[in-house]
């Protein structure tokens, strides 16, 4: 079971970054060879029949599977698994790639893009033995769903919280607290929950976890779900942090019960977009239709996720009191969201009298924080707002699921032409006059001889290979959209212009020589650099470029003259004696 599990996942080892690692710690090593060979997975094995790494690892499940990061930490894992239920691979595969932060395709995990899923339907028996519960018996009724163990401390937790919570509201709104029970012995749990005054609620029985299944539960205790009155999704909780569940959930049950929402957020720190989207429902359903969403992932796919160079501009309040930190990392503050834009609290927490809106901060200004000539190519504000204004996105809302994905799928590629316009394309040769030990670098390597490697004749004369083995192909001075290799050469490579843009202005004898030109010297590689390349090294042409990039610029990097002031790069010497070694 795990190990189909893992072999779902593994086919997206090349796109996302990360590779598998097996650990036999019994059976012979045919067993084990015949074992992996049958799961379609190609990946080295250990044998540690001697348990050694095992109890290194305290590990003492017969499976277990653990995630370490690109720094060697581990991140998460787990050695419990429940074979039972409709396809408990799918389960597993499902918390694996929550691990992996891939794609997930669960059908109760959370709301998409804006679509709440409908609750899974489902009959059980009670814990007390009276009547079967039937779940399509409360529609119309705003219900909690809590999947718990009486052992449990969390558990507990939160049930007393839902006790005390409930009470507050209106019986005539209250949602009905229903719990799951996720084992299958009873013995003894009636008394249990009667000796910690916790039999409050009706208990449900889940014998063959066919209700966990359904609900996407996997492991961990408590699952806790919000369903409308409509019988739809609206939220979703995995476990429970006493610090920030229960003013969480207070929000959520008052929204749930159609009651004054209060205003619960962190005093003194950052809350978060969950609190945000409570009252801000849309705005959090079209901040999902943006790349500032999935900012966070980028970095874990790079393995930069502990880099403080980049953590920056993909987190909320880093560097600030209550902000997100590499000492004490909080899912709930990754990714670029609402307080980045709109300042902790969104404004919330000023010291504006109660009622007064809160002020508009300058998000031209906050933008361009991050999205600067360093990390940014070619930042437009004007143009880049719409892709992340709630109102344009908003006009997205009446699209179907399916066009929402698509176009949440196209801002995931790389963006094309980056490059500037204002210009015209002159060719390599030009570039050598003031730039000779540069050109010279360049004519060593592979972009050099880019069309020599399409060396079929009718790849050399095939469009789609030749937009990327030449310089501008079919752009003004450029190589022609209908030219021959052989009667352009001097544009039949990858030449200078292909990363630095076009340089019929920066080439004049008596023209400017800064700002008119490309210079990357003071870019950031997997930033701005990337965004170049990978307009021809993209996962269709060169599947895993984008994770070798730090060592691909090492092997072409020619740089000589320090970006924007035309003085000799600092340190040029050791440059140079580390390219010929």
């Amino acid at each position: 079971m795990v190990g189909r599990a893992v072999a779902g996942a593994a086919a997206e080892r090349t796109r996302h970054n990360f590779d598998i690692v097996g650990v036999a710690t019994s059976g012979s090593r045919d067993t084990v060879r015949s074992f992996v060979e049958e799961l379609g997975l190609e990946i080295p094995v250990l044998h540690d029949t001697g348990a050694g790494l095992a109890t290194l690892l305290n590990i003492r499940a017969p499976v277990a599977l653990l995630v370490a990061d690109a720094n060697g930490y581990l991140t998460s894992g787990s050695s419990s698994f429940a074979n039972e239920g409709e396809n408990p691979s799918a389960r597993v595969e499902s918390e694996i790639r929550e691990w992996l932060r891939l794609p997930r395709e669960d059908a109760v995990a959370v709301s998409v893009l804006g679509e709440r899923p409908e609750a899974p339907p489902f009959s059980a028996a009670r814990l007390d033995g009276s009547e079967r519960f039937d779940l399509a018996s409360l529609r119309g009724k705003p219900v909690v769903l809590m999947f718990f163990l009486p052992s449990c401390p969390h558990c507990h937790h939160a049930l007393r919280f839902f006790k005390e919570a409930l009470a507050e509201i209106p019986e005539s709104k209250r949602p009905v607290l229903l719990g799951v029970l996720a084992m299958t012995r009873t013995l003894g749990v009636r008394e249990q929950l009667e000796r910690d005054q916790l039999d409050f609620f009706p208990v449900l029985l889940d014998p063959d976890g066919s209700i966990r299944s359904a609900y996407g539960m996997l492991a961990g205790v408590p699952v806790t779900f919000l369903i409308d009155g409509d019988g739809s999704i609206a939220s979703r909780t995995e476990g429970w942090r006493a610090e920030r569940e229960p003013p969480l959930m207070r929000m959520r049950l008052a929204l749930l019960a159609g009651e004054q929402v209060p205003m619960l957020l962190h005093a003194t720190g950052y809350s978060g977009n969950e609190f945000c989207s409570v009252c801000h429902e849309p705005e959090n359903e079209t901040w999902q239709l943006t790349n500032h969403a999935r900012a966070f992932d980028t970095l874990v796919r790079h393995g930069a996720d502990r880099d403080t160079d980049c953590l920056g501009c993909h987190v909320v309040g880093w560097g600030e009191p209550g902000g997100f930190s590499v000492a004490a990392p909080a899912a709930h503050l990754e990714n670029v969201g609402c307080e980045t834009c709109h300042g902790r609290g969104g404004g919330h927490l000023s010291e504006k009298p109660p009622g007064d809106p809160p002020a508009e901060p300058d998000y031209e200004e906050i933008c361009q924080s991050c999205h600067n000539q360093k990390h940014s190519l070619g930042f437009d504000y004007a143009s880049f707002l719409p892709l992340v204004s709630h109102q344009a996105n908003l006009e997205l809302a009446d699209l179907s699921l399916e066009e929402r994905r698509r176009i949440l799928e196209e801002r995931r590629r790389p963006r094309q032409d980056l490059l500037p316009t204002y210009a015209e394309y002159t060719g390599s040769q030009a570039c050598q006059e003031c730039h000779e030990e540069e050109f010279a670098t360049w004519s060593e390597q592979p972009h050099a001889a880019a069309v020599a490697k399409l060396e079929a004749p009718t790849e050399t004369e095939n469009a789609e290979c030749l937009r990327c083995h030449t310089t501008a192909f079919g752009k003004p001075g450029g190589f022609p959209a209908d030219g021959s290799p052989a009667l352009h050469p001097d544009l039949a490579v990858v030449g200078c212009e292909s990363c630095h843009g076009p340089g019929s202005v920066h080439s004049e004898p008596e023209g400017p020589k800064f700002g008119n030109i490309i210079a990357l010297g003071d870019k950031c590689d997997s930033c701005v650099i990337l965004q170049i390349c990978g307009s021809c090294h993209d996962e269709a042409n060169d599947p895993g470029f984008e994770f070798e990039l730090l060592d691909k610029i090492e092997l072409q990097r020619h740089g000589t003259i320090e970006a924007g002031t035309g003085k000799p790069l600092d340190g040029q010497a050791e440059i140079e004696a580390r390219e010929s070694s």
